[in-house]
């Protein structure tokens, strides 16, 4: 009766408490939400799959990576974002691929085996620039990693030619979220970053594009060797500008 204004606040605290379903407790949605915070999305480095000869990681899967029950909950852009950040800060390869050009690529790897290389998945002969000239690497599937090695040490080592770039893409989310992850791993004694990254950019230009004039190319390397053309993947690359910021700038001749 001394504050009725007080009363009636109190009151509509108390109907709204009522209202709240059984076991409802705002400390423990705080605790579960600083316990989702905690939860690593990305697997420490470490305790994910053991390491092959050539040091790189053997059945490297994405949930050996990504906590990938924390992200189904997510959008398809948040994903990107948490995938495209966290590789941000290291030093390697990573990308987010749309499902529709993934599995373009993914088709054509499958359409065209190679019979050049021990009848494995499709292969294709992908140019690095050089400081002179331009140096090959064989780009071949394996599953869903593809593997590459310079053109120089299959000439002389064969099968055996270590990797030297694997690009690794998981399709997990695929379906469900409209995206397929990629990372890499690399040699560094023989590449750096934005050379990997120069010959991952050429997968998507020769096995994703709208072209047929470039995936035939593909198709030559494969099933008409005799008939490949060193000279018009270089073609390809320069009319797309790949490779351009790995070029030395020319000294002009002022003569």
């Amino acid at each position: 009766r001394s504050s009725p204004d007080v009363f009636e606040s109190r009151m509509e605290k108390r109907n709204e408490v009522k209202k709240q379903p059984v076991g409802y407790s705002r400390q423990a949605e705080f605790v579960r939400c600083m316990e989702e915070k905690a939860r690593p999305l990305f697997i420490a480095e470490g305790l994910g799959p053991k390491m092959s000869k050539g040091g790189f990681t053997r059945d490297k899967t994405l949930d050996s990576i990504l906590n990938v029950e924390m992200v189904k909950e997510k959008s398809a852009e948040e994903i990107k974002q948490i995938w495209n950040q966290y590789f941000s800060a290291k030093d390697t390869v990573y990308a987010v691929i749309p499902a529709e050009k993934f599995d373009v690529m993914w088709k054509r790897a499958q359409k065209c085996p190679s019979i050049c290389m021990a009848e494995r998945d499709t292969a294709f002969l992908y140019a690095l620039p050089r400081k002179e000239g331009y140096e090959f690497f064989v780009g071949q599937w394996s599953g869903t990693e593809l593997h590459f090695t310079s053109l120089i040490n299959v000439q002389t080592q064969g099968e055996s030619a270590p990797s030297q770039l694997v690009l690794y893409h998981y399709p997990e989310l695929q379906k469900e979220k409209g995206i397929v992850l990629m990372t890499a791993e690399m040699d560094s004694k023989f590449l750096v970053v934005h050379e990997a990254q120069c010959l991952a950019n050429q997968v998507q230009l020769f096995y994703a594009t709208d072209r047929s004039e470039t995936y035939e190319l593909v198709e030559t390397f494969n099933h008409r060797s005799s008939e490949f053309k060193y000279m018009s993947v270089i073609a390809e690359l320069e009319q797309n500008g790949l490779g351009k910021a790995l070029r030395p700038a020319r000294v002009s001749d002022k003569s």
